[in-house]
């Protein structure tokens, strides 16, 4: 470093440096000797700004690291830091001369160890089921036999071979396989994008939307199926509106995604068995319901025939069933034309007697005597007799009118007399008119009215109402207030107060 050190000037001995000078020389050294380190702490302060990077702090006990992880490393992770997690981070060292610090530069983060990739998971666990995520009310049922199944999996597994293989064995169904990475840093992202893309389809469209989907890998290490444990891939498993088995490790593993599924099924050989039923064993219940149906059915009609034969047993003969009515038949229409006969009889009698007394000269003797009645009442009804009794009436009405509302004019000046001098007796009486005549209220500065002098003597404040107004007197040392003018009052008070 000769070159970055000038030469001392005469009376100094230690050499001077640039700020820029030095913070080089110290960010190539440590680059130097650091160029790739492990370092294992907590994730302490996590920071993710829109430019995709991430910003987070290594710490322990004693000491903390400032670390950044660059966009395109972020991107490539098979674990992201969260807040708390212990963790192995490779990466060099450097220093940030802006800021006058060191920081590393990760290129590769890990969990350290199994214990702190399962409490992530565990915590992971409980903030999803907090959103409501592995609610047992957003489980949809599986359709019992679906046209057409999704399987998102990996290609080249023997797991899509074992699926078609068991699905061709109990009910050959079509199959859509929709290829993704099952394990590594792609793995959540594909997985994620094959639930919404079949979700996506529309149905009836040229390429049918799947009635059920089945995920699934064969099994692993925690870390080979960490994949199926991101956020991403719970949150589209919960969100489908597929029905959705989860068929992801042997029987001992568990991942997030069998939680947020709508059926687990143990190995994806046993999701080919949950997603159809067998055929041969469905043909035979088949046949032994339509066995069962066909039984009844005979044995049905063979009860109702018995039945019918029996109660056509217990039926009289239709001709016995005729016998009474063609007899009473028979008797009614021998004695018909008599009773015909007698009924014209009745009717003709009856009919000479009511004309008997129609003939024109009765009818005329009635016209005559009701005519002799009506001129006799119109006799009576004389019109003028009528119309001077109506007259009389009138003239009758018109005094009485004329008396009732003399009456009232009376009365109602009595009445306005009284209140009058029932008024002038309020006046009289009421405490203004007695503060005319010399006399005084008096208060205290609440507005109290005082009756003694002790209690006026006790009094902070005094007020004296006279009949011109109202005079404050303030305390000793005090300027008085200006004299408010009196007001008239609405309504007298019932309390007439202390006048003097």
């Amino acid at each position: 470093m000769s070159d970055l050190i000038d030469d001392p000037t005469p009376g100094e001995n230690a050499p001077e440096f640039s700020v820029s000078d030095l913070s080089g020389a110290i960010k190539r050294m440590i680059e130097g000797e650091f160029a790739r380190v492990r370092v294992r702490g907590e994730l302490g302060r996590i920071s993710r700004p829109r430019s995709g990077h991430i910003y987070l702090d290594l710490k322990d006990d004693r000491a903390v690291l400032a670390g950044i992880i660059w966009k395109g490393v972020a991107g490539r992770l098979a674990v992201q830091p969260e807040e708390g997690m212990e963790v192995v981070a490779t990466g060099r060292l450097t220093t940030f001369p802006g800021q006058s610090r060191y920081q590393i530069v990760i290129e590769d983060l890990k969990p350290a160890g199994m214990g702190a990739l399962m409490a992530m998971l565990e915590k992971r666990k409980a903030l999803l089921a907090g959103e409501g995520l592995f609610a047992p009310d957003l489980k949809k049922s599986i359709p019992y036999l679906p046209e057409i199944i999704g399987v998102i999996t990996s290609p080249s597994g023997a797991v899509i071979r074992d699926i078609l293989h068991r699905l061709r064995d109990r009910f050959p169904r079509k199959v859509l396989i929709w290829p993704v990475a099952v394990q590594g840093e792609k793995c959540a992202a594909e997985v994620a994008r094959a639930i919404a893309g079949f979700n996506a389809l529309t149905p009836g469209g040229p390429l049918p939307r799947p009635d059920l989907l089945i995920v699934a890998r064969g099994g692993g290490s925690v870390e080979d199926l960490w994949g199926f444990n991101e956020e991403i891939v719970v949150r589209a498993a919960a969100g489908s509106d597929i029905p959705l088995i989860s068929a992801v490790g042997h029987e001992t593993d568990t991942t997030l995604i069998d939680f947020a599924s709508d059926k687990r099924a143990p190995t994806p050989t046993a999701a080919a068995e949950l997603a159809v039923p067998v055929r041969l064993d469905l043909m035979a219940w088949l046949d032994a319901q339509d066995a069962r149906l066909t039984h009844a059915l005979s044995a049905g009609l063979a009860t109702r025939g018995q039945r019918l034969r029996d109660l056509s047993r217990a039926l009289p003969r239709a001709d016995t069933l005729l016998d009474t009515a063609r007899q009473r038949f028979d008797t009614w229409s021998d004695r018909l034309p008599a009773a015909l006969i007698r009924s014209v009889q009745t009717r003709r009698v009856k009919l000479s007697e009511t004309a008997g007394a129609l003939r024109p000269g009765l009818l005329r003797r009635a016209v005559d005597s009701d005519r002799r009645r009506l001129d006799g009442t119109a006799a009576r009804l004389n019109i003028h007799a009528l119309s001077r009794d109506i007259d009389l009436k009138k003239r009758d009405l018109a005094r009485l009118t004329t008396r009732f509302g003399e009456a009232a004019t009376r009365q109602t000046t009595n009445w306005r007399g009284k209140i009058d001098a029932m008024d002038r007796l309020r006046e009289t009486l009421g405490y203004t008119a007695t503060l005319k005549r010399g006399y005084a209220v008096v208060r205290d500065g609440d507005g109290k009215v005082l009756t003694t002098k002790v209690t006026a003597a006790k009094a902070a404040a005094l007020e004296i109402e006279f009949a011109d107004g109202r005079l404050p007197l303030s305390p000793v040392g005090t300027p008085a207030t200006p004299v408010r003018p009196a007001s008239k009052p609405k309504k007298p008070p019932s309390n007439q107060g202390s006048l003097f």
